[in-house]
């Protein structure tokens, strides 16, 4: 029995499940309706309350790239030198795009909590430097990007890094945050990057939820 505790409109729930897919991993997606529930229960029992969560039979493990890496093991590829990690990056460069693809997405997710989901005020300085800093990651990305990829092994079959800046341009178009026309590079990566069959697989919507029960 593998569950992913996660959300189809998450970014995070994407890159795991984006992998899933490419790995040919089947997984039962244990929706999460209500993003400002305290119930842990409900992150699959995630002590700080994050997502995504996999459960394999009585293994729960957190973290995107933990869930990643377990697909990964699942599906007798850990040490397939086609899927590319962090830790084989060996360039600054790549390094770094790796690490501001993380914070802007994580950044994001602030943004959305507090001012579209919790109603905060979006001129609090918090959110300012949030979303300035936000607007600062893609820009290096998307500058960037071009030697970044290139830097990237040939014979590569999938990379963490490219799925993770793919699952951020496509959520910032998704729910916009941030303005993405100063990108053209982010975009057009994304747009190639969204013709392989796991991206259209795991395409981005609302998940509904389920009927309230008659008393």
């Amino acid at each position: 029995m593998i569950q992913l505790f996660g959300r189809r409109s998450s970014h995070f729930t994407r890159t795991a499940a984006i992998f899933a897919h490419e790995l040919g991993v089947p997984f039962e997606l244990l929706v999460l309706h209500d993003l400002k529930s305290l119930d842990r229960a409900q992150f699959g029992g995630h002590p700080a309350m994050k997502l995504p969560v996999l459960r394999v039979g009585d293994e729960t493990l957190w973290g995107t790239e933990n869930i990643c890496r377990r697909f990964a093991e699942l599906a007798g590829r850990a040490t397939d030198s086609r899927l590319v990690w962090p830790e084989t990056l060996r360039d600054v460069r790549t390094r770094n795009a790796q690490e501001i693809t993380w914070h802007a997405m994580s950044a994001q997710v602030q943004l959305v909590l507090g001012i579209a989901l919790n109603r905060l005020p979006a001129d609090n300085g918090f959110f300012v430097k949030l979303a300035m800093g936000l607007a600062g990651s893609l820009a290096w990305l998307d500058e960037h990007l071009a030697p970044v990829l290139a830097a990237l092994p040939p014979e590569r079959q999938l990379s963490l890094l490219e799925v993770t800046i793919f699952c951020l341009t496509t959520h910032l178009e998704f729910r916009p945050t941030v303005p993405l026309e100063p990108y053209p590079n982010l975009r057009r990566f994304a747009e190639v990057f969204g013709q392989r069959p796991s991206a259209q697989q795991t395409t981005y919507l609302f998940d509904p939820r389920p009927p309230k029960e008659n008393p």
